[in-house]
């Protein structure tokens, strides 16, 4: 025989065993998923890797639900699950838990919470297993809940809310933050509709069954099933402090309108002095006109010296009593 064909029969030799290497591996599924009882065929199990499946995930999961007892989910549906890009294996422990506690949960509902990007495995173990949810949220910063009531003393209020998971409206429910925004929203509401702080603290249930009864877990992916009020503090006197702000405020805004006042007079004495001067100026311009006026009555004729001189006695006399007046003033 030729080199050529000792060369082709190598290469044979070498696919047929590439070949059983790869049928063995399939194969080795396909037994273990006969010995589970899982209808799994080998073409099946083969045509996967040709659509870009992973066998084993399909596998692996199929006998898991069947040893699960159920036996209503085929493996087309795990193969769709898995090309969307879901998590199959997580969808799968999702079923057969609610399975395990008589949760009627659908598996195109489980795909559908899977691809949402909701965690279906622990939504489920949320709806068996009640979670507390603290409300406000520590990490947000806030430790209380501030309210006033309406004797205008502040309470700081700390709730936990006991709350399972909603299957039905977990696609497109509201998400924890909006649980605890409206129960805290009810707390507020609650304590300041009360007429003494006294009263809640002597009855913080009360507190509790009014919040409950708003029906907030509406629109959530939560059904609320208790609101316990976990410590009441007393604050602040908020209406002593408003009431002394606005005193405050009075005071200034009193302040305010008396420098107004006062700069409005001292406005209009600025203006009755200008106005003073002004009229004095129209004094000395009046008097500057009588030398004139005395000129040309002499000129005219209208004016004799000797009514002159009498103006001038008269003058004398006038400043003379004014000076005699002044001087007994004085005394």
């Amino acid at each position: 025989m030729s080199p050529i064909v000792w060369v082709l029969i190598g290469l044979a030799a070498i696919v047929v065993l590439a070949v059983i290497a790869v049928l063995f591996a399939y194969f080795q599924l396909w037994f273990q998923a006969i010995l589970s009882g899982a209808r799994v065929s080998l073409l099946s199990i083969v045509a996967m890797r040709f659509r870009k499946v992973n066998p084993q995930v399909i596998v692996i999961n199929k006998i898991r639900l069947v040893k699960a007892g159920i036996h209503n989910i085929e493996t087309d549906d795990l193969e769709g699950h898995y090309l969307a890009g879901g998590n199959v294996g997580n969808v799968v422990s999702a079923v057969i838990a609610a399975s395990n506690a008589n949760i009627d949960l659908d598996w195109g509902i489980a795909t559908a919470i899977d691809l949402a990007g909701r965690d279906i495995l622990d939504a489920v173990n949320t709806s068996v297993n009640p979670k507390v949810i603290d409300c406000p949220n520590p990490t947000l910063g806030r430790p209380t809940i501030d309210a006033v009531a309406k004797d205008g003393i502040q309470l700081k209020a700390r709730a936990r809310v006991t709350v399972r998971t909603n299957l039905s409206r977990l696609v497109g429910g509201a998400t924890e933050e909006t649980v605890v925004a409206r129960v805290g929203e009810g707390i507020v509401s609650s304590i300041g509709s009360a007429e003494s702080h006294k009263k809640v603290l002597e009855n913080p249930d009360a507190i509790s069954k009014a919040v409950i009864g708003r029906g907030l877990d509406a629109g959530t992916a939560y059904e609320i099933l208790s609101i316990d009020i976990a410590d009441v503090d007393v604050g602040d006197n908020i209406g002593a402090k408003l009431q002394e702000d606005q005193a405050q405020a009075d005071t200034k805004v009193a302040q305010a309108l008396a420098e107004k006042r006062r700069a409005m007079a001292v406005a209009q004495e600025q203006e009755f002095r200008a106005e003073e001067q002004k009229n004095r100026a129209l004094v000395v311009l009046a008097e500057a006109e009588v030398p004139k006026a005395m000129a040309e009555a002499f000129r005219s004729g209208n004016l004799g010296v000797m009514d002159y001189y009498r103006m001038k006695n008269i003058n004398a006399d006038t400043s003379m009593r004014d000076s005699i007046a002044d001087d007994s003033k004085q005394g």
